[in-house]
């Protein structure tokens, strides 16, 4: 059973006015449509290598900050997930310990292990 409605609506792609015979048209040619599937195609591709890249740098960091001794006030929030306003309130009421070596504030992983074991 064809369709004997006509509506009037506008490209997505190129923006021009064509008539649609369902509701659900939104490219006015074939060409629109396969525009519209390459741009498609490659927006994913840029997302999965955004997602890609923030993996594979996230793995790196969390490898070599569990490995070292002494972490910055960055990297403990990392490695304990919390937010840097939670870290300094740990460090105020006494539950991680920092060392200040000239204004640099640095915190040892044994104390950020006491922490963890409680």
């Amino acid at each position: 059973m064809k369709s004997t409605i006509e509506i009037s609506k506008q490209c997505i792609i190129c923006n021009g006015n064509f008539i649609a015979k369902t509701q659900v048209t939104k490219y006015c040619s074939n060409k629109c449509i396969k525009k519209a599937l390459s741009l498609k195609k490659k927006l994913a591709s840029i997302e999965s290598a955004q997602a890609e890249a923030y993996n594979k740098s996230a793995a790196i960091d969390m490898k070599l900050i569990s490995s070292k001794e002494f972490l910055s006030i960055k990297e403990a929030c990392l490695l304990i997930g919390v937010s840097r306003m939670s870290l300094n309130r740990y460090m105020n009421i006494g539950l991680i310990e920092p060392v200040r070596i000239g204004s640099r504030v640095i915190i040892k992983r044994e104390s950020i292990d006491n922490l963890l074991n409680m």
